[in-house]
């Protein structure tokens, strides 16, 4: 593995956006996401997402404006002008603060944007300014309902936060049983899938990573990840997005924000999130089983141990990096 710092992953990344036509400022914002994602222990959605991107924007353009397009007391739509989800969802997240601490609750929807990363990053963002968050975003369709061959839905993830102290929970589920970029990054690094989550075009069961993005990903948790899928899906089009989407090009972000002082004293509330949270990791073990943890623990513990330290990348997905970049490949670290 190649080890960076984590200033110099996110300049990797940042000069490889900015050469093939994204502005600075967005491209330190996707940049941050995709290092933060491997500093809590998500390497698929790191760097490897990177050349998906550029091929996106090699296809379509960095955008134009996002906008504002209706805004209410407690809610807000936002045009993204074809940017990336990654901006256009921080847009969107500091909208949906700005609008809760106003008016103690805010919903807000987004569109016409494509790729967004782990939407854990945002609901952590407005868990951290002491609102509760939910968070859906339906993507380009790659993913068969329960039962079916064909792709329809997104892979749609679902995301919750709940303000704690310095450590907010965190739930963020993907409805899939495997996701894009994991997909992306087995088939750089030849690492099959596992089996029982995905089909390939034919609608027989497949690992083969090539096979499966060209085929169809199953749902996570069979019918019932399948509802959750439809759901996430259904936020989607509440938020712009078309009803189903063959490309990635219209997306839709829903973020709902709220003041837990709505219905209880907000340090009360978070006061009984955490006497949940430690009653769930003092509870006993299953046989087998070393401890229990909360949702969110694992990535909240892969932040605090690597602090500052390297990250690791896959040699394959850092050449490619430098290539797009432009560097010399004999530059690469050892």
């Amino acid at each position: 593995m190649v080890r960076l710092s984590q200033a110099d992953a996110r300049e990797l990344a940042v000069s490889v956006f900015v050469r093939h036509g994204m502005p600075t400022s967005h491209a330190k914002d996707v940049a941050a996401h995709l290092v933060d994602a491997m500093v809590t222990g998500h390497a698929f959605a790191g760097l490897p997402r990177v050349p998906a991107i550029v091929a996106e924007l090699v296809r379509k353009g960095p955008g134009g404006p996002i906008r504002v397009t209706r805004q209410t007391p407690v809610s807000a739509t936002i045009d993204g002008g074809d940017v990336n989800g990654y901006v256009v969802s921080l847009v969107a997240t500091d909208k949906a603060i700005e609008i809760a601490n106003a008016s103690g609750i805010a919903v807000v929807g987004a569109c016409n944007t494509w790729f967004s990363g782990r939407l854990a990053y945002y609901v952590e963002r407005i868990a951290r300014a002491g609102l509760v968050a939910i968070h859906t975003a339906n993507t380009a369709a790659r993913v068969a309902p329960f039962g079916g061959a064909d792709r329809i839905l997104g892979t749609n993830p679902v995301a919750f936060a709940f303000p704690c102290g310095d450590e907010p929970v965190i739930l963020d589920i993907g409805t899939s049983s495997v996701t894009w970029g994991d997909a992306l990054l087995r088939q750089a690094t030849g690492r099959p899938l596992e089996f029982g989550t995905a089909v390939d075009p034919e609608g027989r069961e497949t690992a083969d990573p090539a096979l499966a993005l060209a085929g169809a990903f199953l749902t996570w948790g069979g019918a019932r990840g399948s509802c959750l899928a439809f759901a996430a899906q259904l936020f989607g089009i509440l938020a712009g997005s078309d009803p189903v989407l063959r490309e990635a090009h219209n997306s839709g972000f829903f973020f709902l924000a709220l003041n837990p002082d709505l219905l209880m004293p907000a340090d009360k509330f978070q006061d009984h999130v955490s006497r949940l949270r430690e009653a769930v990791r003092r509870s006993r073990p299953a046989e087998g089983q070393v401890e229990v943890r909360m949702p969110g623990d694992r990535s909240q513990q892969a932040r605090r141990e690597l602090g500052d330290g390297e990250v690791e990348v896959d040699p394959t997905v850092h050449r490619r990096l430098l290539a797009l970049s432009g560097a010399r490949l004999d530059s690469e670290c050892a």
